[in-house]
């Protein structure tokens, strides 16, 4: 499904050059759960963003469902992304004026699909996180766990094949932190795709494959010997 081979990603601060990723190359099936760990600096987040078409490489290539998306142009890597890719942030990144309900139709409004579908979506993602009395509610009325529902249903309303998670429980107490863990395995048990970039080492251990990067590179790359849906 995603195929990465020898991406690297250069950045230019001041007179020195930042090498933020090195000849990373990385298969990545179907309905996998992978977790992306390492140190600040490791090149995690560029790595995630590379895989979310947000950040494009310096050199190398990136298959997606066997589509080299580094030949796209910018719109339609844009509807690629839009189609195929959810993300979910450590801040969640909702729009304040908006409720609940708005914020998780917001994809579906890009996409062009009509009130009565789109209102349709967003009741059965609401139920679907367990926060359907939350609807009519603004970010600044929910408490974080209930905030991290509601982007994790804006990033999934859509059906994209791939959720990209970077520190999806970094800002949450550890009990919603759990709660928030437990509805991303859910949607990957339910086939959905699922990296996670974290720093927490029980969150990193619960993903069925490990990758743990160092300086811009891939320092290991190991298959968990327990199953992805442990208890916490």
């Amino acid at each position: 499904m995603i195929q990465l081979t020898d991406i690297q990603r250069d950045f230019q601060v001041g007179d020195q050059q930042v090498h933020a990723l090195r000849d990373i190359n990385l298969q990545v099936a179907a309905g996998e759960y992978i977790s992306i760990m390492g140190p600040s600096g490791s090149g995690k987040s560029t790595l995630l963003n590379m895989i979310g078409l947000l950040d494009q490489p310096t050199a190398g290539h990136y298959q997606l469902d066997g589509q080299d998306v580094t030949t796209l142009s910018d719109e339609q890597q844009a509807r690629t992304r839009r189609e195929k890719i959810g993300f979910v942030f450590q801040f969640f990144h909702l729009v304040p004026r908006l409720t609940a309900a708005q914020n998780i139709a917001l994809p579906l409004v890009l996409a062009g699909m009509s009130e009565k579908e789109r209102n349709k979506k967003v009741t059965q993602a609401l139920t679907q996180m367990g926060i359907a009395d939350r609807a009519e509610h603004r970010p600044d009325q929910l408490s974080g766990g209930q905030r991290q529902r509601v982007a994790i249903a804006r990033a999934t309303v859509i059906g994209p094949a791939v959720l990209l998670a970077d520190e999806p429980t970094g800002n949450l107490d550890s009990a919603s932190g759990i709660e928030v863990v437990k509805i991303l395995e859910q949607l990957n048990t339910n086939g959905l795709t699922l990296l996670v970039v974290t720093h927490d080492e029980a969150l990193g251990k619960r993903a069925r494959r490990r990758i743990h990067m160092k300086d811009g590179l891939i320092e290991h790359d190991t298959l968990q010997n327990h199953p992805s849906l442990a208890n916490p």
